[in-house]
């Protein structure tokens, strides 16, 4: 088997492209399976997954209640064209959605992963103003923020290098700073002087934590406050909880743990339990019944031909059961109690930067000479470091994040600590 492996990984590097390539210097490691928070590799090595697979990964690799549905469904209903017809696991799905979210959302839009979630909230809110004869074409969102890779969530992301050469085709966005204790007064004058034309259709945002800025956080009392000042200029908000949901904060959305609710709330990442990719878009009715009409040029023309998914739907289902169940919310207390004292541990070594946690997301940005970045050169030494720890840990630049499984035991949690305090012997020595 070994060398049938080399095979296939030598066909791989000359044949395959993966995402962000320069990052894995050498081969792509080979994975044979995976079980709970551990990838088992080809040369025998087990890999402890700490990012859950880029933040997907909520249950642990393999969980037998999500397999087991996904292949009961494939046995009954694989797919169906989901205009003009429907079934029940996306049904079952949306009634929970509805539920568990209990934000005053009425409407469920299903897509295909969080960048189309993203996108539909865009035309769905540019759509909302044009259909009511008020068209709005601006939209307000965070510096640095990442909101996915198609254009229109390229457009409302940070500009850098990651869209730079695409800068010509996407379309202006007015960007803020996100809130602190400092700024917070200053940065609610600013919104109010641009949203005074009336001409914003829409204020974006990633709810407590921005994920790939280097899970940079703030205050939900600061954002409450911005969502009050643009529903006061009639602004749609729109909560980006591709990464910040299911559990990922403590609550099981960020948005629960504000005094005002978005009008619009986008879902993917941990929503089937890491196994299938599937993207949700939540509305209030009042947006839908924009679109409500007879008039066929007032619909909205949005669809992708595995809307729905029937299997998606299944895996969806069975890991919101799971999520729900006391078990896991004690889990999440678990990790996020630890990780909050480990901030508090490690916060005064003198590598490092600043240590930071929110629920079970821990980040940990280090001291080096030059500006904490994506692309600060310590990015890869990190990497390499922690594989060689047998732990998956995917820096942003020289900040490193945990945000791991929930099943994760406290021997693993500790394991991922330790590694973590020597690192730091990368930067000091």
């Amino acid at each position: 088997m070994a060398n049938n492996w080399n095979t296939l990984q030598d066909w791989d590097k000359k044949h395959v492209w993966h995402p962000f390539d320069l990052i894995n210097i050498n081969q792509n490691l080979a994975v044979e399976k995976a079980q709970g928070c551990e990838l088992f590799l080809d040369n025998g090595d087990v890999i402890l997954d700490a990012i859950g697979s880029w933040w997907v990964n909520i249950h642990g690799h393999a969980h037998p209640e999500i397999a087991s549905a996904i292949a009961s469904q494939a046995h009954n209903l694989e797919h169906v064209i989901f205009a003009g017809f429907t079934h029940k696991p996306a049904i079952e799905l949306a009634k929970s959605l509805l539920d568990v979210t209990n934000m005053g959302f009425d409407k469920v839009f299903f897509s295909d992963n969080g960048s189309t979630a993203v996108e539909v909230a865009l035309k769905m809110s540019f759509q909302y103003w044009y259909n009511k004869n008020k068209p709005k074409t601006k939209i307000v969102a965070f510096e640095n923020a990442y909101h996915g890779d198609t254009f229109g969530a390229m457009s409302v992301g940070g500009r850098s290098k990651f869209n730079e050469p695409f800068l010509p085709f996407l379309f202006d966005v007015q960007f803020i700073e996100i809130p602190t204790d400092d700024n917070i007064e200053s940065l609610k004058i600013q919104l109010i002087e641009i949203c005074k034309n009336n001409d914003v259709a829409a204020f974006i945002f990633e709810p407590l934590v921005q994920g790939a800025a280097g899970m940079q956080m703030y205050k939900a009392e600061h954002l409450s406050s911005l969502i009050e000042i643009v529903h006061q200029h009639e602004v749609l908000a729109i909560a980006d909880e591709v990464m910040t949901g299911f559990g990922r904060t403590g609550t099981i959305f960020a948005s629960h743990q504000l005094s005002v609710n978005p009008d619009i709330i986008c879902l993917s990442k941990g929503i089937t339990g890491g196994f299938l990719p599937l993207g949700i878009t939540l509305c209030a009715d009042e947006i839908y019944q924009a679109f409500n009409t007879d008039n066929p040029y007032k619909i909205f023309f949005h669809g992708h031909s595995y809307t729905a998914n029937p299997i998606v739907c299944a895996a969806a289902n069975a890991s919101l059961k799971l999520l729900l169940e006391p078990s896991c919310k004690l889990n999440i207390e678990r990790i996020s109690t630890k990780h909050t004292a480990f901030v508090q541990e490690i916060s005064t070594q003198n590598w490092v930067k600043n240590a930071r946690s929110c629920g079970t997301i821990l980040a940990i940005e280090f001291q080096t000479n030059t500006a904490s970045s994506y692309f600060n050169s310590l990015r890869d030494d990190l990497y390499h470091f922690f594989l060689e720890q047998k732990i998956l840990l995917r820096p942003l630049g020289n900040i490193i994040y945990v945000i791991p499984p929930y099943v994760i035991s406290d021997e693993q949690l500790e394991r991922i600590y330790a590694a973590i305090r020597k690192s730091g012997e990368l930067v000091v020595r």
